[in-house]
């Protein structure tokens, strides 16, 4: 036995985590002391909070001034031309990279937590997770909600700093401690013989959110003038996904049956996860106008933007105009979720149920949860 091995024999791996969790936010929060300048205004505020504080004042963008940061509703170009440090709402390469690697670190202490509290070995618990990745979606139009309102000259019912709760990407982190409370509570009921099943129960609650959320949303909708229904968008976007998804299910089935052996009807819902991503970025991009709704979007995501401008650049323009720039995303979509499925096979997740189902979980919110929001934000005009 290493000494590494001795360290974590002798503490343990939760523990171990837990202290280095500790000492990460402590020499963070040292280096923002000693360098403000360089550690806070040129990279954490640019990269990470400052797209988060320019989209929860429905901002064109942001500044880093002596006073503390400043949103701009033009003249963002001519900002950076000035040398300003300047955050903008959206992804950019380091942010994406800095987030990946935020997620791999705490899904090894989800994994930790789920050990010692001894359960997410049932595959049951993978579906009890879904409605919480389509509440993620559903609050992210919320906040959404709260920039049109405010543009309109009404009051948001969620104004910031509260509002940065429900924006990408403070809202995984915001849907991560909300789950865990649902779980815990019912996993603590369900030992107490309150409840059947915990996982039914987490389901049940998620449920019911998702159910308040879309229902508060469908009111905005019908009683201001800011919002308005288009339910078109959320029949096709659903519709197609569905129909994409269980098709490449069923065809894996009959030809290659190797990919859904492992994960079965969970391997399903993560590829339509993805489509429904897929599937409403080609909708915003370059369907409304066939859906006749009257509204235009931009993609946020280097990779979805990178996609969209390499397509237009290579593709002839009639076929441009005849289907849009879009659709290779889709594509993306499901060939990348397609093959995660297949990598989970039967081997892989008998040797580690629990890790399985937690990778099996991160990966389809990535893509249900951006998805949800994209389609309920066009669905919903807002």
């Amino acid at each position: 036995m290493n000494t590494f091995e001795q360290v974590v024999d002798e503490y343990g791996a939760g523990r171990l985590w837990v202290a280095s969790f500790v000492a990460i936010l402590v020499a963070g929060l040292g280096a923002v002391l000693a360098f403000p300048r360089a550690v806070w205004d040129r990279f954490l505020w640019h990269y990470f909070w400052g797209p988060v504080y320019a989209d929860a004042e429905a901002a064109s963008c942001a500044v880093m001034t002596d006073s503390g940061p400043e949103p701009l509703y033009e003249g963002c170009t001519a900002a950076v031309q000035q040398g300003r440090i300047v955050a903008e709402p959206g992804y950019t390469v380091v942010s994406e990279i800095g987030y990946m690697l935020i997620l791999v670190y705490m899904l090894v202490g989800v994994y930790l937590l789920l050990d010692r509290l001894e359960i997410a070995e049932d595959p049951k618990l993978y579906f009890a997770f879904v409605p919480f990745m389509l509440l993620g979606g559903a609050l992210r139009t919320v906040e959404d909600a709260t920039d049109r309102a405010i543009e309109a000259g009404f009051a948001p019912i969620v104004d910031y700093p509260l509002s940065s709760l429900i924006i990408s990407p403070v809202i995984y982190g915001t849907l991560f401690v909300v789950t865990l409370a649902t779980l815990i509570l019912c996993l603590r009921l369900d030992r107490e013989g309150y409840v059947d099943s915990y996982y039914r129960s987490t389901a049940a609650v998620g449920g019911v959110l998702v159910a308040v959320t879309v229902l508060y949303l469908t009111g905005v909708a019908t009683t201001t003038e800011y919002s308005t229904l288009y339910p078109s968008v959320l029949l096709t976007t659903v519709g197609l996904a569905t129909v994409l998804s269980y098709g490449l299910y069923r065809a894996f089935e009959s030809f290659a049956p190797e990919v859904n052996d492992g994960t079965g009807y969970i391997g399903l819902v993560v590829i339509w996860g993805h489509a429904i991503d897929g599937v409403a970025n080609v909708v915003l991009a370059d369907w409304l106008d066939v859906l006749n709704v009257p509204l235009t979007y931009y993609p946020k995501h280097p990779a979805n933007a990178f996609i969209i401008a390499t397509t237009e650049a290579l593709q002839p323009a009639g076929l441009t105009a005849a289907i849009g720039t879009s659709w290779p995303f889709l594509v993306v979509k499901l060939v990348v979720a397609s093959l995660v499925v297949w990598l989970f096979n039967d081997e892989f997740i008998d040797e580690s149920p629990r890790y399985a189902l937690l990778l099996l979980v991160a990966v389809t919110a990535v893509g249900l949860g951006p998805g949800t929001r994209d389609m309920l934000r066009a669905t919903f005009a807002i």
